[in-house]
């Protein structure tokens, strides 16, 4: 549907603390500039060096207004008048019928963006009428802008961010309902709450919705994506260790009977920030909705895998307006298959999943290690990261990697060295809005006959399987570059959201100084923890795990998970295409 440029006319409004404006309606937006002479004059000038006409002559698009109110009658502030060129203290006040168009504006250079700001142009008019047809007008136009949710299922971790969960939901619920959006809204009570309601909901149910919104850390993410996967995932697992008894498909129904969370007290927090967590991920859109032009648009709806995205901010305003306005940002998930808890069990495979990192050795030691002090809140980490780095336990393991002949070799390999810095890696590619490389990769992603997810490169012509074997601190395989504040460029600085690749992080047994010059520069902006003799990097879509140590485990997003043999792969959704409208 094409918005209709002539929709109206040319009209004179009132804007609040300007006075008289001409409003002009176009296909984009719309724009105003002052009515008469005084204004003009006005607009020319400036007050002790700031220029006026922000407010008088200005343009707005459709895609940067959120919500458009009308508010009735009532007071309106009129034109601020000026003397020697400086404005006027004194501003009368008006009552007439208004309408208010919420907007916003964007912090900090186009490289660097901050916050986004809310803002907001009131406008006037004497004649109701008048008044309520532009209100209806610009609403219907926004209603034309794609991708906007019209309902929000909605979970609040209460004492997540420091205790501030509920707080954060309470600054950014109004914006949603100012927006009109729909909210269905659970306070979690307890660890694996979320996970429950999602899992124990038909699709149905969930496609009643357009997306699902957190508020909160990594843990209450993690649960809304292995409840929304755990019974919804049909892809095959990737290949097992090697010594596995298990290999191929099992049956799901036993699987998903073994897999749950580990239950904690309500009162616990669950504000994970351990040295590599991320909280990027703000959202996960359910995009198979039962509706023209999505896949299965003749069927029941069905969420077989849904769109998992991120707005990428941890502010809550502007991750609030994100969502709002349907931006979002598709991630690859990391796929991870326990075959044995212990190298002495014999156990029923069962499926785990990660939006960033799944970590073993020293990162999943912190995470078991600081469970232990769970009282001391975010603080623990700091302290059981440095007990787990003053026994400087290394691992005896072997991994097996899958080889991507598509991408460049970054591998840093040999054994342990003293700290000093390799030769010159690859240039970084950091990864950004509207990336050449995931949109290259995205677009070369053509989707099967049903639609079905893409599950890494596992079978990709060419390919073979290389092998890792010794002892290693630390074994890492991040899905995101796992950006935070400890980490300002992350584990893998040039890692990219929706490639379809891992970067498999091998820390092999080094003395303890070498050691922690490498985590020392994983906290320094522009450094390079990859670029030492002691790690390897390895950009690969699946690998798998085995160790003797009785004691295995894993970080999965800041959660932990006991598992001395696992196979770990990349998954994807390619993106839903209409057969009756592709050429």
């Amino acid at each position: 549907m094409e918005r209709n440029e002539s929709a109206s006319p040319s009209s004179v409004l009132f804007l609040d603390r300007v006075g008289e404006v001409v409003l002009d309606l176009n296909a984009d937006g719309f724009s105003w500039k002052p009515h008469d002479s005084d204004h003009a004059e006005l607009n020319s000038r400036s007050c002790l060096g700031i220029n006026l006409n922000a407010m008088i002559e200005a343009e707005i698009r459709f895609s940067e207004i959120y919500a458009i109110e009308f508010i009735g009658w009532g007071l309106i502030h009129g034109f601020t008048g000026s003397v020697g060129g400086f404005i006027s203290a004194v501003a009368r006040l008006e009552q007439m019928y208004r309408f208010v168009v919420h907007g916003y504006y964007k912090q900090g250079a186009s490289h660097t963006p901050g916050p986004w700001t809310l803002s907001e142009y009131m406008f006037g008019h004497k004649n109701l009428q008048t008044c309520q047809n532009w209100a209806e007008q610009l609403n219907t136009f926004l209603k034309m802008e794609i991708g906007r949710p019209k309902s929000l299922l909605v979970f609040v971790h209460p004492l997540c961010g420091r205790g501030k969960g509920c707080k954060n939901w309470e600054t950014v619920a109004p914006l949603f309902s100012r927006a009109k959006v729909e909210m269905k809204v659970h306070v979690t009570q307890r660890a694996g709450h979320a996970y429950d309601i999602i899992k124990s909901s038909t699709d149905k149910e969930l496609s009643a919705f357009d997306g699902i919104v957190a508020v909160g850390g990594d843990g209450l993410f993690n649960e809304i994506l292995n409840g929304l996967l755990s019974s919804r995932h049909k892809a095959p697992y990737p290949p097992a260790p090697a010594d596995s008894s298990y290999a191929g498909n099992i049956d799901r129904d036993q699987q998903h009977r073994n897999h749950s969370f580990n239950g904690r007290p309500s009162h616990e927090n669950d504000d994970h920030e351990p040295l590599l967590s991320t909280q990027e991920a703000n959202g996960v859109d359910i995009s198979n909705k039962h509706k023209p032009g999505s896949c299965n648009a003749d069927q029941d709806p069905v969420l077989s895998f849904p769109n998992v995205c991120t707005t990428g901010v941890r502010d809550p305003i502007t991750s609030a307006l994100q969502i709002i306005l349907g931006h979002k940002t598709p991630l690859d998930i990391a796929q991870v298959v326990r075959w044995k808890t212990r190298p002495s069990s014999v156990d029923v495979p069962s499926v785990r999943y990660a939006a960033s990192f799944a970590g073993y050795g020293f990162y999943g030691d912190v995470i078991k290690e600081s469970e232990k002090y769970r009282w001391m809140g975010p603080a623990r980490y700091d302290y059981a990261g440095t007990k787990v780095f003053l026994k400087h336990r290394s691992f005896e393991a072997e991994v097996a990697f899958l080889e991507s002949k598509s991408v460049e070799p970054t591998t840093r390999s040999g054994g342990p060295q003293p700290a000093q810095l390799s030769s010159e890696r690859p240039k970084k590619m950091v990864c950004r809005k509207n990336c050449t490389v995931c949109n290259e990769t995205t677009n070369s992603n053509h989707p099967s006959a049903n639609g079905a997810i893409k599950s890494s490169r596992i079978h990709s012509e060419g390919s073979r399987w290389l092998r890792s074997k010794g002892r290693f601190l630390s074994i890492g395989g991040a899905v995101i570059s796992c950006r935070n504040e400890r980490a300002p460029d992350g584990l893998v600085a040039d890692a990219h959201l929706a490639d379809g690749f891992l970067h498999l992080i091998l820390i092999k047994d080094c003395p303890r100084p070498s050691y922690l010059w490498h985590l020392t520069q994983l906290t320094r902006k522009g450094s390079d923890p990859l670029n030492f003799e002691f790690v390897e990097h390895h950009k690969t879509s699946a690998f798998t795990f085995i160790s003797t140590h009785d004691e295995s485990f894993w970080n999965l997003d800041g959660e932990l998970l006991q598992a001395c043999q696992v196979s770990v792969q990349s998954i994807m959704k390619p993106a839903c295409f209409d057969s009756t409208k592709v050429n």
